[in-house]
């Protein structure tokens, strides 16, 4: 049995998962999907959401179990496994980046955002001065995120997204070799993702290389339209 805490999105929250994890846990896996500070089920305001704030909530989480970790990052928040790497190299088994920032030190998710010129997401990105946060608008749910799945997880986003933190994207990590470095690192690639595209994802994969990376061809959210697959590799990289 493996032990895997997974790591939901911008705008989404542990409800990403609601279709891979019993399948995991059918496998015989031990699973956690977690809400970051201010998503989903936290209701941590959303304007006292940093990076070192979700870093923490995962390292609490880490803490509170008695074996090794694998722990899963998807989207933007590849930050956050990565620097909970930095802060839990030992309890940590392995990372698995899917269609995720992987960030080297120093550096911040928007400086990579900026490079993906390609994404269609930006231009329906409503920013929020006043709680330094941002929401996405429903007309580019479907396109951008889910355009090879069910009709209704569409309705479902439609109110289940909330409000992402901006400065958690703009705050650089910190990374070293000794502890994030010696982590093994594999990447999930979605080849036909409209968010974090193809291109900037082979960027950061290259700059920042894994042990192994895997391809799917779906959208940004093969967690709903390819749980079955998704969850094959998961399982092969945990008995890697």
């Amino acid at each position: 049995m493996k032990t895997f805490i997974l790591v939901h999105g911008s705008w989404h929250s542990a409800w990403n998962w609601h279709r891979v994890s019993p399948i995991l846990e059918k496998r015989g896996h031990r699973v956690i999907a977690m809400d970051l500070p201010g998503m989903g089920r936290d209701k941590t305001p959303i304007q006292e959401v940093t990076l070192q704030t979700g870093v923490e909530k995962i390292c609490n989480l880490i803490d509170s179990i008695d074996t090794e970790i694998i722990l899963v990052g998807h989207s933007k928040n590849g930050i956050m496994i990565s620097q909970a790497a930095e802060y839990r190299p030992h309890r940590i088994r392995k990372l698995i980046y899917l269609a995720a920032y992987l960030i080297p030190d120093g550096k911040t998710q928007r400086e990579y955002s900026l490079q993906d010129t390609e994404g269609v997401l930006k231009p329906y990105v409503t920013l929020h001065e006043a709680t330094s946060s941002s929401t996405l608008q429903p007309a580019i749910y479907q396109e951008g995120l889910y355009h090879d799945c069910d009709e209704n997880i569409t309705e479902l986003a439609k109110l289940l997204l909330s409000h992402e933190p901006v400065i958690s994207g703009v705050t650089p990590l910190q990374l070293t070799d000794e502890h994030f470095g010696s982590v093994p690192r594999y990447y999930i690639e979605c080849t036909e993702d409209r968010a974090v595209t193809p291109f900037i994802q082979r960027k950061m994969y290259t700059e920042t290389p894994c042990k192994k990376v895997y391809s799917m061809a779906t959208s940004h959210s093969p967690f709903f339209s390819r749980p079955e697959e998704l969850s094959d590799i998961l399982c092969e990289i945990a008995d890697d």
